[in-house]
């Protein structure tokens, strides 16, 4: 595949085998990783066949749940492969990670502050540019990740073609076509998964950078107050952006300290007195 890189070169992202998740969040996030090596997260549109994939993969080896603290289902499920063991999270079907619905704020919230070691984005062959939507803010979190390009079968009686090699090129990610109600490209779609996960596959993800002078003015003044107040927040140019966008879930959570419960290294009990004091940062710069 375009993204394959030699196994010396993968030292940048860990040593191949090393898990690349962050243990204590995914214990926060409700994830019980005992038994596994590998955590994968599945996101993608409604309507993407992302539950078949998931079902595909996980066979009956899974259950369901709710999220901690939240109304949303999750479902998880595990696999084996090769001789390590995998734990799939399906995420909520979403269009967006912009937070504006539960859903959206769940499945950002687990890629961000869970960092699983590959991302699965499920994205319907037929109506790819829609869904590159998704694809595209999800490799705004994490350069870990795998495009499952589904619903080959029905692309083809459409008469559609996706070269999915130029597409894994412009991305910088893998990208696999599949046919999960069929089985197609199943395989395939573990190897790129594993390859991933022990880093035996670099990723080099696309990320849009057209931000103004003033934007990038702002980023320079808030990307550093971001990770002085959250030390161990994996992305906080992501964060920035979201702030200077005007999310109101992700500036609440600023200001009260909650962004920082999944950033510090043990569970405690969340005092707004406390996390105002140590984690509230100013937020002029983004009004």
């Amino acid at each position: 595949m375009d993204t394959k890189q030699t196994t010396s070169q993968s030292t940048a992202s860990g040593c191949e085998g090393c898990p690349m998740h962050h243990a204590g969040n995914l214990r926060k996030l409700g994830v019980n990783m005992e038994n596994s090596d590998f955590v994968i997260a599945l996101a993608g549109n409604p309507n993407t066949g992302k539950s078949t994939v998931f079902n595909a993969l996980t066979g009956l080896r899974q259950h369901t749940g709710n999220w901690p603290g939240k109304t949303v289902t999750r479902a998880e499920g595990g696999f084996s492969y090769g001789d390590k063991r995998y734990k799939m999270v399906d995420l909520p079907g979403t269009y967006s990670l912009l937070s504006t619905s539960l859903d959206e704020e769940v499945a950002r919230d687990f890629i961000l502050f869970g960092q699983p070691d590959v991302t699965v984005i499920v994205v319907d062959a037929t109506r790819l540019e829609r869904n590159l939507n998704l694809v595209l803010q999800v490799l705004e979190i994490t350069d870990r990740a795998v495009v499952c390009l589904n619903l080959v079968d029905e692309a083809r009686r459409h008469k559609l073609i996706v070269d999915e090699r130029r597409l894994a090129r412009d991305l910088g990610v893998p990208v696999v076509p599949t046919a999960a109600r069929q089985g197609e490209g199943l395989p395939e779609l573990l190897a790129a998964i594993h390859d991933v996960a022990t880093g035996q596959t670099v990723c080099k993800p696309y990320r849009v950078k057209t931000e103004s002078p003033a934007i990038k003015q702002a980023l320079a003044r808030l990307v550093p107050q971001i990770e002085a107040a959250f030390p161990g927040l994996p992305n906080a140019r992501w964060v920035a952006l979201r702030l200077l966008d005007g999310d109101e879930r992700l500036m609440q959570a600023v200001r009260q300290g909650e962004l920082g419960d999944l950033t510090r290294p043990e569970v405690v009990a969340y005092q707004p007195q406390l996390a105002a004091t140590h984690h509230a940062i100013p937020l002029e710069v983004v009004s």
